[in-house]
């Protein structure tokens, strides 16, 4: 399962065929489409191509509209999104969730837990809220944890607009992928986290040094952070 998080992340076009060849030709591991399938399920992740996405949906959830595919986003607290990803443990897994503002990519709340329920989501959603105040639109992917009611509730007790991407749609949670990338590469796969407790402390440090000290090329070398604070003061002013 670590060696099929390494590759996803590096490679997140990977169907469950094309994973066991990557398998055998990076690892030099040999194994049958039936396990990747199987674990693949397990960690809750597909092939980012037309189909699923990371979290399943739920048949009896209602599915809003994608708002985002002509808008500009041009400032902050606009568009937030959020996504789940897998963090291997020695001897498990868990589940990370992460609230990020679109304009300035910065991670505005998280949370880790050991299963995924929409409760861990809803206390990200609701801190981030509390802390940050309200987006005009939240996006998600079609996932049981962003469409059950207890996390829609939340958004529209605010008059935050639902926004969710379509299938297939395969860019729509890019920034959030790529901290998924940077996390992983800079911070999970150098430590062997030994439990939840282990991955919470070493996942908020990277967190706070992303936030506040990691410079983006796209942001014109400053940190998510000081574009978000800044534009926000800017925009007070």
């Amino acid at each position: 399962m670590r060696r099929i998080d390494r590759l996803y992340t590096r490679r997140p076009f990977l169907g469950q065929r094309t994973m066991v060849l990557a398998l055998a030709r990076e690892f030099k591991v040999q194994v049958n489409v039936k396990r990747v399938r199987r674990l693949m399920q397990l960690m809750g992740i597909a092939a980012v191509v037309p189909g699923p996405h990371t979290s399943r949906p739920h048949p009896e959830h209602p599915i809003y509209p994608y708002l985002l595919g002509r808008l500009d986003v041009v400032r902050p607290n606009q568009v937030w999104a959020t996504d789940i990803t897998y963090i291997s443990l020695e001897y498990g897994w868990a589940y990370l969730v992460a609230i990020m503002d679109w304009f300035s990519r910065a991670v505005l709340s998280w949370r880790l837990s050991n299963t995924m329920t929409t409760e861990f989501c809803v206390e990200a959603l609701t801190e981030a809220l509390d802390r940050y105040g309200a987006p005009d639109i939240f996006n998600t992917d079609q996932g049981a944890q962003f469409t059950d009611g207890d996390f829609t509730g939340v958004l529209k007790e605010r008059e935050i607009r639902i926004s969710m991407d379509g299938k297939g749609r395969c860019r729509d949670n890019i920034f959030v992928e790529r901290l998924w990338r940077s996390l992983k590469y800079e911070e999970v796969y150098l430590n062997a986290y030994a439990d939840v407790r282990e991955a919470r402390a070493g996942i908020g440090h990277w967190i706070r040094y992303y936030d506040l000290e990691r410079p983006h090329s796209a942001l014109g070398n400053l940190t998510p952070m000081q574009v978000y604070r800044g534009a926000i003061i800017g925009k007070a002013a």
